[in-house]
């Protein structure tokens, strides 16, 4: 019996030991994982700090420093300073950078998917963009999408509504569009060279030299904010709206994925946080800044601000929809993520109708 006591107590005293040495090892685990430090780039396809574009991936990464204390930092380049403005993708699908903010359209060429997370001709707003990524599954369809090219995707920003273009011919009609050399990236680009046009895909920082200079013939960039920014208004006479083109452009902030595994768990809850920070400040910016600029451009500049004829945006909504099939006829992945997009804009329609169409008509009434 004393035998027996002896060996239990021993063995009391083994287990004791071992599960005092299992909690030391985990909390010298998380100790570790809490005092190590991260250094990251973040590319972008926009010049350094450019407002609202530029900007959003340096708010991203101040508030990232400031949630972290610094354990997780992030050095922004703007647009040729580490890589050019259209090797975003692969810098980052590559390691050559931990992360990278754009436009997923700009990728087309290698993911014909990718223009639906950032706008399609004729589709989602802003709000609509933003609910159907975060709460109708569109974001796990960009991650599948993004899978294969080893990245993480986020929503990093919205412009809102964009600008039909700076145009120095007048478009009365779908004729005044043919032999028209313009800047139009997307699919939008694709129903500007069927509508008889000529898209091509040009960085942001180079578009003002390519106006002026006779390469292109008109632009669209994004709004009145960052339009003025450019300074378009110096060398082209109109102004269209609406922005048929983009009608709520999701901007993205992609994470290279060992990067992205590399981080604590509280560390990733933070990009998460961050990102979807910047991506509401983005939307606030603008919101608030490009009326202004639009009194500006009309009343200081002399810009002329026209509305495209209604006969014009039926067409062209026409041409959106063959393009929009035959893309998704010879895409699956992209019916798939489509028939998605389609569905949501579908029911968000239906109650904006009562919703946010019926307040604006309500508003304009006295």
């Amino acid at each position: 019996m004393i035998k027996k006591s002896v060996i239990l107590a021993i063995c009391a005293l083994l287990i004791v030991a071992c599960g005092g040495e299992s909690e030391t090892v985990q909390k010298g685990n998380s100790d570790v994982a809490a005092q190590q430090r991260f250094e990251w780039k973040l590319v972008t396809t926009w010049p350094k700090n450019y407002p609202g574009l530029g900007t959003a991936p340096e708010y991203f990464a101040e508030l990232v420093e400031r949630m972290s204390k610094g354990r997780l930092s992030v050095k922004v380049f703007g647009a040729g300073q580490l890589v050019p403005a259209m090797e975003v993708f692969d810098a980052v699908s590559q390691g050559t950078a931990e992360m990278g903010h754009g436009a997923a359209y700009y990728w087309k060429g290698k993911v014909p998917a990718s223009v639906f997370f950032t706008s399609v001709p004729f589709g989602l707003n802003a709000q609509e963009m933003n609910g159907w990524l975060h709460y109708g599954g569109g974001l796990e369809l960009w991650r599948e999408v993004y899978e294969p090219f080893n990245l993480v995707p986020f929503a990093g920003g919205n412009s809102g509504v964009q600008m039909a273009g700076w145009f120095n011919r007048e478009i009365n009609s779908l004729d005044d569009i043919k032999g028209l050399k313009m800047r139009i990236p997307g699919l939008g680009g694709e129903v500007i060279t069927r509508a008889g046009g000529e898209s091509v895909t040009i960085p942001g920082g180079e578009l003002y030299t390519a106006l002026q200079t006779g390469v292109i013939d008109a632009t669209e960039w994004v709004a009145p904010y960052n339009d003025m920014a450019f300074g378009f208004h110096q060398i082209a006479k109109y102004y269209y709206y609406p922005g048929w083109q983009e009608t709520g452009s999701s901007l993205e902030l992609v994470v290279n994925k060992q990067a992205w595994e590399s981080l604590p768990d509280d560390l990733q809850a933070m990009v998460e946080t961050a990102a979807r920070a910047a991506n509401q400040n983005m939307l606030d910016e603008y919101t608030a800044r490009n009326n202004a600029a639009l009194v500006s451009l009309v009343d200081e500049h002399g810009v002329q601000l026209r509305r495209l004829p209604d006969d014009v945006l039926i067409e062209l909504h026409r041409i959106s929809d063959e393009v929009l099939a035959e893309l998704v006829a010879k895409d699956p992945q992209a019916k798939r993520v489509y028939e998605s997009q389609k569905a949501f804009q579908k029911q968000a329609t239906d109650y904006h109708e009562i919703s946010e169409e019926a307040y604006y008509r309500a508003r304009r009434l006295r």
